[in-house]
């Protein structure tokens, strides 16, 4: 799921804790070296500290938490349990319940005992695939699989394990076999000529490229992790105790997170995989420097890089990361970069470093056509902002300037598109929700022991006062419940979607764990992420675990299954607090909504979709399979014949035409690669049953406000 994290850095908490905690720590000047087990220690204690002062709600490190830890942290390197056997575990066990203990003692013995035992065991799955994959599989044999790992023993033995690893690769190549056969099929049907593979041959097709897909995972494994990442987990598997966005960054995690809060790095736009053959160019970034040189292309191979006019350095073996490290760099300063090209040359491209800002996590904004009226969509992925510049570009300062453009177009209403935004920073929301409303209180913040802060919008101006349909599901987390919720209580819009958002309600901070330590030697600490306070409705509720109810809900595919935060163990609990006081609006959406819930009703694609969420939900306990070829043949035969009723979802169309803004068209003269990105959005627009029934409602508030139900002015711009 993604996360987010709001900076609050009024949190007196927050500033006593960096204060006491940096005079603690004071004395720690560390001469080792970084890879020296002392570093982990040092974090250990570090982090423990951080969350017993620092955390809304602390909870004890006892043999509780220490189990809940143990079980958590073997999930996580382990979830599909085809590496440790039972003599591992029996020996792992006996530091279940001493877990607690060990980090007050900074003891790493547990962590360097699994640690050890999994890289172990993975390079003995290596030999046991190859194994499994050298000679054909025999589909004859009535057996069957059960996947529901989560309940599965761990193996009693080697021989147990690598029977193992046999079921679940016989169960991929059984899906894989049934697939390419149905392929096969349907090319000698359109083409009666054409040579078919026989079964052996797609069955041994299929173990070939098992091998290779389980090698280049191994690999990536062994080249790609080192000690740091697996500690990484180990902490991660403590500190999500505390509640599930409490986490610690890395190094290369925290850069990553800043990247996806910003929208933006320096350095020169292209994104990298690891292939066999090296490390090659997948994409450019629309824009970027690399972009803009037109030299560099997808599929070119790097095979050295150079920084300036120094010498070049061979990558050959680098890990991914480091490679992306001495690539990316501050702006203005040239990288030359040694590429194969796809025709086989070699060349020497010169790049200058640049800002590049990565386009999918910034609004955007169309303009649609129904009935006679012209409705502006907006949909904000994420609220971003960047914190170590507040004059670059964030969510608040786009949509305001998206609302312009399309108030432009003289739109009939605003359709705020937050499905599957997880939210970000608390700034922004809570300007955004000011966009829409006249001045008040937004959403209250809570720290412990201390009474509610109220966020206002101190503005009385209201950028965009037409009719107001925000989209949420299940995965509109923080950040967007908080504007969905706003909205809802000024009774300024109505709020569509799955019958909940995700249910966060908690405001997380970044702790930059370096600022402890004089002298660092160990470089990088990373960073932790942890909750400080919770957030809460200006009508007094929270949205923790509950999250935002639609007013008019969608059938979805999850609308029968438990999805959010209510579905995390160590999610903090519900609560409310007193309301603050504001005004709503006086605005009667009662038939706009009953009307609604009639066309959801005699909707055939929306009973379509919910008659597929309950099949789902029937067969969400199915875990056992056939591994008999026929048996498998037949399971999937009649899983198949149901599924093609929903087929016509996927094949819905509602025949509207999206456009992009005027300014926006005016580059895709330029950038081919913008223009084929918003194609393909309108394409899923034009696929989309909720937004048109969503455009719906929208009009039907037009009508509403054309017959004073809803208020022609909030206020005066």
């Amino acid at each position: 799921m993604k996360r987010i994290v709001e900076f609050m850095k009024r949190n007196y908490k927050i500033i006593l804790l960096v204060t006491a905690l940096s005079a603690i720590l004071w004395s720690f000047i560390p001469s080792q070296k970084k890879e020296d087990p002392e570093k982990d220690k040092l974090l250990l204690e570090l982090l423990t500290f951080v969350l017993e002062k620092g955390h809304y709600s602390p909870i004890e490190m006892n043999d509780d938490f220490s189990k809940k830890v143990y079980a958590k942290y073997l999930d996580n390197i382990d979830p599909t349990k085809r590496f440790f056997i039972q003599s591992d575990i029996d020996e792992f066990q006996k530091y279940e319940n001493s877990i607690d203990d060990m980090i007050k003692n900074k003891d790493l013995t547990f962590f360097n005992l699994t640690n050890e035992r999994l890289l172990k065991r993975m390079k003995e799955a290596r030999d046991i695939y190859e194994d499994v994959l050298s000679k054909p599989f025999d589909f004859n044999q009535k057996e069957t699989i059960n996947v529901d790992y989560e309940k599965m023993p761990f193996s009693k033995n080697k021989s147990d394990l690598k029977d193992r690893w046999r079921k679940q690769l016989k169960l991929q190549a059984l899906s894989s076999i049934t697939d390419k056969q149905k392929l096969e099929e349907d090319k000698k049907e359109k083409e009666p000529n054409t040579a078919v593979k026989s079964f052996d041959e797609i069955e041994a097709d299929v173990r070939k490229n098992s091998l290779k897909s389980l090698n280049e995972y191994f690999d990536f494994i062994e080249d790609e992790l080192d000690r740091n990442d697996w500690f990484a987990i180990y902490l991660n598997s403590i500190v999500e105790r505390f509640d599930p966005h409490t986490f610690y960054f890395s190094p290369d995690d925290k850069e990553k997170f800043d990247v996806s809060m910003s929208g933006t790095f320096q350095g020169i736009g292209a994104r990298l995989q690891k292939k066999e053959s090296g490390v090659e160019v997948s994409e450019l970034i629309s824009g970027g420097p690399a972009w803009k040189g037109k030299e560099l292309e997808a599929g070119d191979l790097i095979l050295k890089v150079a920084q300036g006019k120094e010498e070049p350095l061979d990558i050959a073996g680098m890990r991914l990361d480091d490679v992306v490290k001495k690539i990316k760099g501050p702006k203005g300063t040239e990288v030359r970069l040694t590429v194969k090209k796809v025709d086989g040359t070699i060349k020497v491209i010169s790049i200058i470093r640049d800002e590049v800002e990565t386009e999918e996590t910034f609004a955007k904004s169309s303009i649609v056509e129904k009935d006679g009226k012209r409705f502006g969509i907006i949909y904000l992925p994420k609220f971003y902002i960047s914190f170590e510049n507040k004059q670059n570009r964030d969510a608040f300062k786009d949509v305001a300037a998206e609302v312009e453009k399309l108030k432009a177009q003289n739109i009939d209403g605003l359709v705020m598109d937050l499905r599957d935004n997880g939210g970000g920073s608390l700034e922004t929301v809570v300007k955004m929700v000011g966009l829409f409303i006249p001045e008040g209180p937004v959403v209250q913040v809570k720290a412990p022991g201390r009474n509610p802060e109220i966020l206002p919008d101190p503005d009385k101006r209201v950028q965009y006062d037409g009719p107001l349909v925000v989209m949420i599901n299940n995965f509109s987390a923080s950040a967007s419940e908080i504007f969905a919720a706003a909205i809802q209580d000024y009774n300024r819009g109505i709020v569509v979607g799955s019958k909940h958002s995700y249910g966060k309600g908690t405001v997380q901070n970044v702790i930059d764990l370096n600022q402890f330590i004089r002298g660092n030697s160990y470089g990088d600490l990373g960073a932790l992420k942890t909750t400080i306070q919770k957030f809460y409705r200006i009508n007094g509720g929270s949205t923790q675990r509950e999250g935002v109810r639609s007013d008019i809900v969608f059938p979805d595919r999850f609308s029968y299954l438990d999805m959010g935060e209510r579905d995390e163990e160590s999610a903090m609990p519900w609560d409310k607090i007193a309301p603050a006081k504001y005004q709503p609006l006086n605005a009667n959406f009662e038939n706009v909504i009953a009307n609604s819930k009639k066309r959801i009703t005699a909707n055939p694609t929306f009973n379509l979709i919910d008659e597929n969420a309950k099949w789902i939900f029937e067969r969400k306990d199915e875990n056992v399979f056939s591994l008999n070829l026929i048996d498998f043949k037949k399971e999937m035969d009649a899983s198949d014949a149901k599924a093609k009723k929903f087929k016509a979802i996927s094949e819905y169309n509602n025949k509207l035409k999206f456009s992009s803004l005027p300014d926006e068209v005016a580059l895709f003269e330029k950038d081919t690669i913008l223009k084929q990105k918003r194609e393909r959005w309108h394409e899923d627009l034009q696929k989309d049953v909720y937004m048109e029934e969503t455009l719906n409602i929208i009009s039907d508030m037009k009508s509403l406000a054309k017959g004073k139900g809803l208020p022609q002015k909030l206020s005066m711009n």
